[in-house]
């Protein structure tokens, strides 16, 4: 029999002291997996799941395999959520293998518990039986992947257990005849529950013994051959044996099997039944490419909670690709572009706003695996930077150069959506936006070509980057000019914001008069309960407390201060405000967003009214102006350069914010960017890119990407054309 697995070996240990030592032995001699079982025979011995996360701390690759076989003693639910945490610590390294000392029915109602547990439910997990109820049991942390649940006995009804329901099957038979009758309970099991019997792996444990390896090969090659085997767990504690056995027994087992033709082409491992029946219609999953196969991730996956949602909106994608290389993201399109009528979606750091990054039902081509920093020439400042890095991140190895890049505000914003958009960050009034560091980048275009874009290669496609790359291709990689910057001016200022309209004129007018070396944020928190406070950020790009305390006195004057805290820094400390593993969000955020060139009453008057309308529950304005205004606005798609000020709102509602919005703080506005932005309404384009930029966007998104392909954030839709220029193209 042959269930188109390859072999792997492993070693079982008795859970002693000296296991973790032999586990690094096994790891080094290449051995893939560590078993570590109960005692039964031996109650002092060390507890076996503690021990596994030891030898899961000690090592870093070989797969461990928890034992458990007193069940009548464990509680399903938290040896569930224990595997879970384990095997988010280790990266994916855990199996968990139960043996049965309860009833038939005990033991199957605990898997049925530890996958519901392993699986990551969205909300409380409930689970009625005869012998464990659950009546609300939280999952914990959602793994990253699907951790495999084992079933270990000979007895035929744990081999119907195994079949309906387990991931593998772990034996001490060495009989082929056996085997090949525990097989066929197995895979009548599995057909009779709606599953693959390829989906369940099967083990044996091979007893030590003084035989030559060849009499191992002898003893051993029917049970692969024939019976299905392909994991051999030799139990063990002798190095020698152990070195033995993975030097000239496995390589002649692995030889054997490769060279057989089974009929049965190898593919990776399939996902289990319950997995496949969450997929959406419409995605052909079985044609996804081999080399993104093993990180996608899918609806019924432990790990999709992880990647379903961003910052602030929530998704349920039907699929999603993580490449991590730039033929990856080649072989991510072309799967996608087989799927034209379902959603596609491209996400960097999945912080962005208006930005879509993912969708329901979907494709989201994921390239938070592409995060690389590199200072590829010191001399020069010049940083090469991969999608999928965050600006925390950045900033952090820049840092020890002396260096830095502008890029927003908080450190969670992943490289792509911002080196794409613009970049409005804490350093712009010195060294300008994002995009104005750019000097290169490399994208995959519609139709799946490479091509270089900046000022000396495809110009035209380097002008569409710098403020509206999503419409244009995926880049995977980015080449930037950072900027000398050392320790810098940390200030917070808590203001009484009563006088809402006094209070930002008189903060946009010292911002506009300030030193280009200042940056300046207002958040303006209203409240119905209590006095309105507003919250002045600033960052002042010099390490000289005198000039910083110049700096910030105009700005400390502008409300009755509450509370201030004035710092000198290094800039990766301010970006270094990320919080949490993954976005979990849920809903759709709404947002409103305009470009200023001043603070006039006017405007402050409607800000006001906004404040007081509830329509809004946060309100920012940023200082945009100094070194972004000197670059010429038909250098970039991004083209209101004369703004001094950018004006964010978030409501509960977008019609009730739009309502608000368009009546009063839209006639104030000279210009959008549209990073902010939630109001899909096609007027929005033309605030983002007036007429000439647009007319230019729209001619080159038909030479790009005439399908529209990438057409799911603030899409550009083509101009009319009948023929498209020949791109030179990348030969990397």
């Amino acid at each position: 029999m042959d269930y188109a697995h390859t072999v792997e070996i492993g070693v079982c240990l008795r859970p002693g002291e000296a296991a973790s030592g032999i586990a690094q032995k096994a790891e080094g001699f290449g051995y893939d997996l560590v078993m570590l079982r109960d005692d039964p025979d031996h109650p002092d011995g060390i507890e076996v799941w503690t021990l596994s996360a030891w030898v899961g701390a000690r090592t870093g690759r070989v797969r461990i395999m928890a034992g458990v076989k007193d069940l009548a003693f464990r509680v399903p639910a938290v040896l569930g959520r224990a595997a879970a945490s384990l095997d988010l610590l280790s990266s994916g390294r855990v199996r968990l293998v139960l043996g049965s000392d309860v009833s038939e029915g005990a033991f199957g109602e605990a898997l049925d518990v530890v996958r519901g547990m392993l699986d990551a439910p969205e909300g409380p997990l409930r689970y009625g039986g005869e012998h464990y109820g659950l009546y609300g049991a939280r999952g914990g942390p959602a793994p990253e992947r699907d951790v495999p649940v084992w079933v270990e006995g000979d007895e035929p009804w744990l081999l119907r257990l195994a079949g309906s329901k387990a991931e593998g099957w772990v034996s001490g038979v060495r009989d082929a005849g056996e085997l090949r009758a525990a097989n066929e309970i197995l895979d009548g099991a599995a057909r009779e529950a709606g599953r693959d019997p390829r989906e369940i792996r099967r083990a044996i444990v091979i007893p030590d013994h003084s035989g030559t390896p060849d009499e191992w090969v002898g003893e051993l090659s029917p049970l692969v051959e024939e019976g299905g085997v392909r994991t051999l767990l030799l139990e063990t504690g002798d190095i020698s044996a152990m070195e033995r056995f993975a030097s000239r027994v496995a390589p002649v087992l692995r030889e054997v099997t490769a060279k057989r033709p089974s009929g049965i082409p190898p593919r990776p491992p399939r996902r289990r039944a319950a997995v496949r029946a969450r997929r959406s219609a419409g995605i052909d999953y079985e044609r996804i490419p081999p080399s993104l196969a093993e990180s996608a991730v899918e609806p019924g996956d432990p790990g999709y909670k992880r990647v379903r949602s961003t910052y602030l909106r929530g998704g349920s994608p039907g699929l999603v690709l993580r490449p991590e290389n730039t033929g990856g993201v080649v072989e991510a399109l072309s799967f996608a572009r087989e799927h034209p009528h379902v959603p596609l979606s491209i996400r960097s750091g999945g912080h962005g706003i208006s930005g879509r990054s993912t969708n329901d039902g979907g494709i989201v081509i994921d390239l938070s695996r592409m995060n690389a920093t590199e200072v590829s020439d010191a001399a020069r400042r010049r940083v090469k930077l991969g999608p999928g890095a965050r600006w925390m991140d950045v900033a952090s190895a820049l840092a020890p150069h002396g260096l830095a890049l502008s890029s927003g505000d908080y450190g969670g914003v992943g490289v792509g959506g911002l080196a794409t958009a613009g970049g409005i960050g804490w350093l712009c009034r010195e060294h300008g936006l994002t995009i104005d560091r750019l000097r290169a980048v490399e994208m995959v275009l519609a139709d799946g070509s490479v091509v270089h874009a900046s000022e000396e290669e495809n110009r035209d496609l380097f002008w569409a980057v710098r403020g509206a790359g999503a419409n244009f291709g995926i880049a995977t990689s980015f080449e930037l000019e950072a900027c000398e910057v050392g320790e810098v001016g940390w200030a917070q200022f808590v203001v009484d914001a009563g006088d809402a309209a006094g209070l930002l004129e008189r903060w946009g007018a010292v911002v506009e008069a300030s030193p280009r070396d200042l940056t300046s944020f207002l958040i303006i928190s209203p409240s119905r309960r209590r006095p309105p406070v507003g919250y002045v950020l600033a960052v002042v790009d010099s390490d000289e407390p005198q000039t910083i305390l110049d700096r910030l006195e105009p700005l400390a004057g502008v409300a009755p201060v509450y509370d201030q805290n004035v710092v000198i820094t290094p800039y990766a400390d301010i970006m270094a405000n990320a919080r949490g593993s993954y976005h979990d969000a849920r809903g759709e955020p709404s947002a409103r967003s305009g470009l200023a060139r001043h603070i006039t009453p006017g405007l402050a008057s409607e800000v006001a009214r906004l404040l007081q309308s509830g329509a809004t529950y946060y309100f920012q304005v940023r200082s945009v102006g100094g070194a972004v205004s000197d670059v010429d606005p038909e250098a970039t798609a991004y083209a209101h350069r004369r703004a001094n000020f950018h004006l964010t709102a978030f409501g509960a509602s977008q019609p009730a914010l739009n309502a608000v919005w368009d009546g009063g703080v839209y006639r104030h506005l000279s210009g959008l960017y549209l990073s902010f932005e939630t109001d899909l309404r096609p007027e929005r384009l033309a605030d983002a890119f007036p007429p000439r930029t647009l007319a230019r966007l729209r001619r080159l998104k038909a030479l790009y990407d005439p399908d529209n392909v990438f057409r799911d954030n603030f899409n550009l839709a083509p101009a009319g054309t009948s023929h498209r220029r020949e791109i030179p193209r990348s030969t990397t």
